[in-house]
């Protein structure tokens, strides 16, 4: 059996104006949002919608290329990818959520220099829960690399809202710290909290992240993350470098997510600080050493004085 590859442009979800090479090296295209008419300049869809309501949108495939092409059309479920850019389901996942409420014309032919207009539907669920259900739409083309079959697409966002009660909520998990110590006790060391957002609400929302430390002497020192965006059940792990960390016991760390759905989790690590403590050990060492020195310097002047009274006594 060959194995099917799917080579998702993801810049072609964020701005899919812009034309992707496709699996023939000469076939280049586009697709965007449209009306009947052709383009509208839209970036993407975004439809807020009420359950069992049917809309119908449109889509505009533009082939720039020498020669007509067939293209097939797909919807499927949107995401995120890891560093935080939107996605859409390979082919050979099936989608559960958005996906599934778009449907459109298994696939169109576009001549050379072209461009058509398609449209789809878009059907929401009469039991469809409020909130965001993101999905994606894409024109494809098959190739061959080697002995691969390779499907490349090109494709938008469509992002589908469910009207009813929205629930922005957010949380923090998993928060870890690791302490990097500078060994010249004069120096701060560094704080590394790593931290998981997850999104437990209904609805995307725009990320940003901030940790806090607060420690002895009431020293405070804070470093903020901006993540982008996060949708409905996404995790997204975080992290935070703090300088300026002493870590001269209990160390107190606040991580904080927002701004939409401001929450914030407060933890405690108690740090030894080695390189401090050495330094007083040091200076203990020396000071009981002169100390000792003294005594023994005392010590021998004390015996010189009674062997010159006893040397005094004898001569009398």
């Amino acid at each position: 059996m060959r194995r099917v590859a799917a080579l998702l442009i993801a810049a072609a979800l964020v701005v899919p104006a812009s034309p992707a090479a496709a699996a023939p090296a000469s076939l280049t295209w586009t697709v965007q949002p449209a009306t009947a008419a052709g383009p509208d300049g839209r970036r993407w869809v975004e439809r807020t919608l009420d359950p069992g309501q049917v809309v119908t949108e449109h889509l505009a495939v533009r082939n720039f290329s020498d020669a007509s092409a067939a293209f097939r059309l797909t919807a499927a479920d949107g995401y995120l990818t890891g560093k935080g850019r939107f996605n859409m389901l390979p082919s050979d996942r099936e989608s559960v959520d958005g996906g599934t409420w778009i449907t459109v014309q298994d696939s169109v032919t576009v001549g050379a220099g072209k461009t058509a207009v398609v449209p789809f539907t878009i059907t929401v669920p009469a039991d469809a829960t409020p909130g965001d259900h993101p999905a994606g739409i894409a024109a494809s083309v098959a190739g061959q690399k080697g002995s691969v079959q390779v499907e490349s697409r090109v494709g938008f966002r469509v992002l589908l809202r469910a009207s009813g009660d929205l629930a922005p909520a957010m949380a923090a998990d998993d928060i870890t710290t690791t302490y990097q110590r500078s060994w010249n006790p004069l120096r701060p060391g560094t704080l590394t909290v790593d931290w998981t957002a997850v999104n437990t609400g209904n609805v995307r929302l725009d990320l940003t992240g901030e940790a806090t430390t607060s420690e002895v002497f009431a020293l405070r020192s804070a470093s903020a993350v901006a993540a982008g965006e996060i949708l409905p059940g996404d995790r997204r792990p975080l992290r935070a470098r703090i300088d300026g960390v002493w870590g001269l016991g209990p160390v107190r760390t606040t991580v904080a997510l927002g701004p939409a759905a401001p929450t914030s989790v407060t933890v405690t690590t108690w740090l030894v600080p080695w390189p401090q403590l050495l330094l007083v050990a040091a200076v203990a060492l020396v000071l009981a050493g002169l100390r000792g020195h003294a005594r023994l310097r005392r010590r021998r002047l004390e015996s010189l004085l009674e062997q010159a009274r006893l040397e005094g006594a004898r001569s009398a």
